[in-house]
């Protein structure tokens, strides 16, 4: 029996990738010295496509056969999933296993941002301590969160955010009766209640830049954002331009709209903690992930239902 076709954009965790690699016959195009030759090649037999960088629509279109997209991420706005719909190709995502990952980043990021973490690190390494002590920081404790997307990842931010003594109020496109934390149909309403505001929304044309100027400046100069759902979501000029005048307290950043190219006005501010967008960054999710990927093409190419389907 002829093996199904596949092609990697990009690689997976080894263990997931040598189980998928057993079942299909899979072409590695981020390894091939000419990439435009080897999809040419490949292009009238591929069945699935494994993404982490996305598939436009011209670049779907260029597979004839194409059933099936695995997104290795639990974001899918780098997918066009209304042509894929529309040309009967399912997509799939892989949410839930890394829920708990981004999450310990948010609060990492807000606990590093208000307590100047980085900022005490290069301190201690330039040699500054034997001069005198660093300024004071500001604690979390009683401080009020404002929850940008109440889903799997915002709903496990909001509990890790009580247990360190925050309020939680929130922010979606409709309330949830399931959701006990007041609910704020208004963003920059929110934004200005709140002492920290962290953005765990989809992105997509939805949400992009719905952190404008009015909601960064109602966040004001004592507050904190932090971004660990797209760099999209957020007006990134307008961002860097409040951090800079001091509109804006401070920003714990692991996504930004074009990485990863990262504003260079950020580089040299101390009220800014940046990571390079690894919210589900370590071995135990990455391998969860992939894993699931590689269950979902199973499990299509077998005819049985896909575990976590997007379209």
């Amino acid at each position: 029996m002829t093996k199904p076709v596949v092609l990697a954009l990009a690689g997976l965790m080894p263990g997931p990738f040598a189980e998928l690699e057993a079942n299909c016959t899979v072409h590695r195009l981020w390894e091939a010295e000419d990439r435009e030759a080897l999809i040419r090649r490949v292009a009238p037999e591929v069945r699935g496509i494994v993404t982490g960088p996305g598939v436009s629509a011209e670049f779907m279109d260029r597979f004839p056969a194409l059933e099936i997209i695995g997104n290795f991420g639990v974001g899918y706005d780098k997918v066009d999933t209304g042509h894929a719909k529309s040309r009967g190709v399912r997509v799939t995502n892989t949410p839930g296993v890394l829920d708990d990952e981004v999450a310990d980043l948010g609060l990492l990021l807000m606990l590093a941002t208000a307590r100047r973490l980085c900022v005490g690190d290069r301190f201690v390494r330039a040699g500054k301590w034997t001069q005198g002590g660093l300024p004071l920081a500001r604690s979390l404790r009683g401080k009020r969160l404002g929850v940008v997307g109440m889903g799997r990842i915002g709903q496990a931010v909001a509990d890790r955010a009580q247990v360190f003594g925050l309020s939680i109020a929130w922010h979606g496109p409709r309330a949830k009766p399931e959701i006990d934390h007041p609910y704020y149909p208004d963003l920059v309403a929110l934004a200005k209640d709140s002492d920290v505001l962290v953005l765990c929304c989809p992105g997509g044309a939805a949400t992009h830049h719905i952190v404008n100027r009015a909601v960064i400046e109602a966040l004001g100069p004592e507050g904190i954002l932090v971004n660990i759902a797209r760099g999209t979501v957020v007006d990134e000029p307008e961002l860097v331009a409040a951090l800079v005048d001091g509109r804006l307290g401070a920003a714990g950043l692991d996504v930004f709209e074009f990485e990863p190219k990262v504003p260079e006005a950020l580089y040299g501010l101390d009220n800014v903690v940046l990571q390079p967008h690894v919210g589900s960054a370590t071995v135990e999710t990455r391998n969860a992930m992939a894993d699931l990927v590689v269950r979902n093409l199973l499990a299509h190419f077998a005819g049985r239902p896909l575990l976590t389907p997007v379209v």
